[in-house]
């Protein structure tokens, strides 16, 4: 059987049936050689990341796999993360000698800006709308700015919910290109290569948090938590994603009728 061939870089946008005979050659592959594959095939690529511990295996790999030139990184700063999350970002830049690029919310540079643009505890009034604009909106811009076409990401479809289906390689609605290289690991690999490698994690994973994002929606996992993202969302089982793979132009829309809001309440406090 003759070896799959692609352009490279790809051509863009991809068609249905090129996309499917790309994910049937990266199906079978290690996560590194995905990685591999990736680098020479995918035009402007970048890796968004969090943090997590997917993502922190597939820094460490890429490190390893092309330390002189690896991928820019995008760390979106929602302005709610733990201070034990801020301690990582600047581990990893020291550890891996890499720059992160940082993009917030915006207009704000604290949490203050996004109060006074938003209002206190924004994310209880409206979460689909919070989310758009601590991580959609700054993502977006962060796509725009570095001409980002291809995005590595940390997701995995043993974490379940909307990922369970997950593929090596996806397109979104905005024609951006996901690429998924640990989707078919386990957690329990993940973990075993974090050990092996010394590869750096956030404190928080070793005091009974199974997934962290802002301490706001972030707690601790209780016995009997099933999941890997326990603690995530707490008391919200229909939540899954945090934005960044929703139907962007669909959230585009709602945060725009909500910062119209925002904005009528505020002037109307101020002329009060």
């Amino acid at each position: 059987m003759t070896e799959a061939t692609f352009d490279t870089p790809l051509q863009l946008p991809l068609d249905v049936g090129t996309l499917a005979a790309i994910n049937d050659h990266l199906r079978p592959l290690e996560p590194q050689q995905i990685l591999q594959w990736a680098l020479t095939h995918l035009p402007g690529l970048h890796q968004t990341t969090a943090f997590g511990l997917t993502g922190l295996v597939a820094i460490d790999m890429l490190s390893k796999i092309s330390p002189i030139s690896q991928p820019p990184l995008i760390f979106i700063d929602t302005l709610h993360h733990f201070p034990e999350t801020y301690e990582l970002v600047a581990e990893v830049e020291k550890r891996y000698g890499v720059k992160v690029n940082v993009f917030k919310p915006e207009g704000c540079e604290t949490v203050q800006d996004f109060e006074k643009k938003w209002g206190e505890k924004f994310w209880e009034q409206n979460e689909d709308t919070y989310d758009f604009a601590v991580k959609v909106e700054p993502a977006q811009r962060a796509y725009q700015e570095f001409d980002v076409r291809a995005v590595i990401t940390g997701r995995r479809a043993s974490q379940g919910g909307d990922r369970a289906s997950l593929q090596p390689l996806e397109v979104d609605a905005t024609g951006l290109l996901k690429l998924n290289p640990l989707f078919a690991w386990k957690f329990a690999q993940v973990e075993a290569y974090v050990k092996a490698n010394d590869v750096p994690r956030n404190k928080l994973l070793d005091q009974g948090y199974k997934s962290v994002g802002d301490w706001h929606s972030t707690v601790k996992s209780t016995e009997g938590d099933a999941g890997e993202r326990a603690g995530r969302w707490a008391g919200k089982e229909e939540k899954t994603e945090c934005g960044l793979h929703k139907d962007y132009f669909a959230m585009k829309a709602k945060a725009k009728l909500e910062a119209l809001k925002a904005a009528e309440a505020q002037a109307e406090n101020g002329a009060a």
